[in-house]
């Protein structure tokens, strides 16, 4: 008797047709926005507005991150175009995003991925000259030591 040759209706697992794997270079699926998206404590990240991505998911939760105007979520979409405004380090970082990017790259690459609006950085207070003392010169008198407050900026 010959040998049977399987069928494209037979039902047994080992002669069903195999799935086609998905490419691995898939897009991800579109958001209701329209057009990708990535995490904005992600994206925070990894255009190194801040150091870590925890720091970033913080700020988020801090309400010191706001995308369109909106205060967000760690885990809230962004895509290109959006306005991302981040209160970090006593600054105001204003920020569109240009290109979307999930892993955190070098500064000069990173610098590529957004559009910086940000007001110029306040200027550096001046420091005051410290008074320096000689060697040797023992424990400041009182006299002294209200003229060193008098340098310093004291009364």
């Amino acid at each position: 008797m010959p040998a049977e040759e399987p069928t494209a209706q037979d039902p047994r697992p080992e002669t069903a047709p195999a799935a086609a794997p998905a490419p691995a270079s898939a897009a991800p699926p579109p958001v209701p926005g329209g057009g990708p998206s990535v995490r904005v404590d992600s994206w925070v990240w990894s255009v190194r507005l801040t150091k870590t991505r925890s720091q970033a998911a913080a700020a988020c939760k801090g309400g010191h991150v706001r995308v369109n105007g909106e205060r967000v979520k760690p885990s809230q979409p962004v895509k290109e175009g959006d306005e991302v405004r981040v209160w970090h380090s006593g600054r105001e970082r204003r920020v569109v995003v240009a290109k979307l990017i999930k892993k955190r790259v070098g500064a000069p690459v990173a610098t590529t991925c957004y559009i910086d609006n940000s007001p110029p950085p306040p200027p550096r207070e001046f420091a005051a000259p410290v008074a320096v003392r000689p060697r040797g010169a023992g424990r400041p008198t009182k006299r002294d030591r209200r003229e060193l407050d008098r340098l310093q900026g004291g009364a």
